[in-house]
């Protein structure tokens, strides 16, 4: 599988990743058999990205990210992991207190995240997910989510990633979040490496496009593209699916039917038109999927390597679709 270097650092990427949420049991529960041999997959299929965050099942995905990787060669592959949100533990009896789902992740409420994007925040952050992974250094970090929090992130978050790239802890930086116009900012005032943008550069939101895209392409800098099924709605549009964690807008519902039907007018399956779509741009050094299961891994692989004609975009662009 071809890889990419990130921006002017020595991190390499491959252009499809594996996104380490699903792992850390997002929704539903993932059994520990399931997870690793997810990622035992992953690495039969070429792929040497791996995403995760402490935010993924309150540390449960970079734990399994880490277990699963240990007897691997570690200068193949390539780790990034997020920092922005702490972990503290809860007493038993606030543990037990709560049920359900941990903001989205089927795990047992042992920790309380709380934000810190200031100086120390971020290496405490790091030094932590360095210890669940196993590791003794993370290939690229990215602040996540600092929508509620850009003083911090730039002023003290920002900051604290460049000395840690400096220092060797880290071989990249950046910022992952599912908006365009503070990545975009990163890009302008800071020396990221990369941005991780979730969700908006896809068959169904090309807001990337307008400046996020742009900038990168003139500063040389490269973007990793998430979501790019929109949570579901992409892989497999039915009145049921999801758009951006939420139940699906009939308008977008109509419109993801219309693109699988030019799609697959050229023998395309929608799923593999939605993973070349952003690959298309220049400044898209990969796309990275959130999976959770070998099938779902393999899938991937195989919609990747499937061609697309250019004819489709063609159509796409003459039905109003693009």
């Amino acid at each position: 599988m071809r890889r990419i270097r990130i921006g002017s650092s020595a991190v390499e990427i491959t252009e499809l990743s594996f996104g380490a949420a699903a792992i850390g049991n997002l929704f539903t529960e993932v059994y520990p058999g399931q997870a690793a041999a997810a990622v035992d997959a992953a690495w039969e299929e070429g792929i040497r990205y791996f995403d995760t965050a402490p935010h993924y099942g309150l540390g449960l995905s970079e734990r399994r990210l880490g277990e699963a990787l240990r007897d691997r060669p570690r200068a193949e592959y390539t780790i990034s992991t997020k920092a922005g949100r702490l972990l503290d533990p809860l007493p038993p009896a606030g543990t037990a207190a709560h049920s359900g789902l941990s903001d989205g992740f089927a795990v047992p409420h042992t920790h309380r995240r709380r934000w810190d994007f200031s100086a120390d925040g971020i290496r405490r952050s790091i030094e932590d997910s360095l210890g669940r992974l196993g590791l003794d250094r993370v290939d690229i970090v990215y602040l996540h989510d600092p929508d509620d929090h850009a003083e911090a992130a730039f002023r003290e978050g920002y900051p604290a990633l460049e000395k840690l790239r400096a220092e060797g802890v880290v071989g990249a930086i950046g910022a992952g979040m599912n908006q365009t116009a503070m990545l975009t900012r990163f890009l302008r005032e800071t020396d990221v490496d990369v941005v991780l943008c979730a969700g908006r550069l896809t068959l169904l939101d090309h807001s990337a496009l307008d400046t996020l895209l742009p900038e990168a392409a003139a500063r040389h800098r490269d973007v990793v593209v998430g979501g790019v099924f929109n949570s579901g709605l992409l892989a497999d549009p039915r009145p049921d699916a999801a758009y951006d964690y939420a139940a699906a807008p009939a308008p977008l519902l109509d419109r993801a039917l219309r693109i699988r039907d030019v799609a697959e007018g050229h023998g395309v399956p929608l799923r593999a038109a939605a993973l070349h779509y952003p690959l298309r741009h220049p400044a898209v050094a990969g796309v990275l999927v959130g999976t959770r299961s070998p099938d779902e891994v393999r899938d991937a692989a195989a919609q990747l390597r499937r061609p697309v004609p250019d004819a489709l975009w063609d159509d796409l662009r003459a039905e109003g679709l693009l």
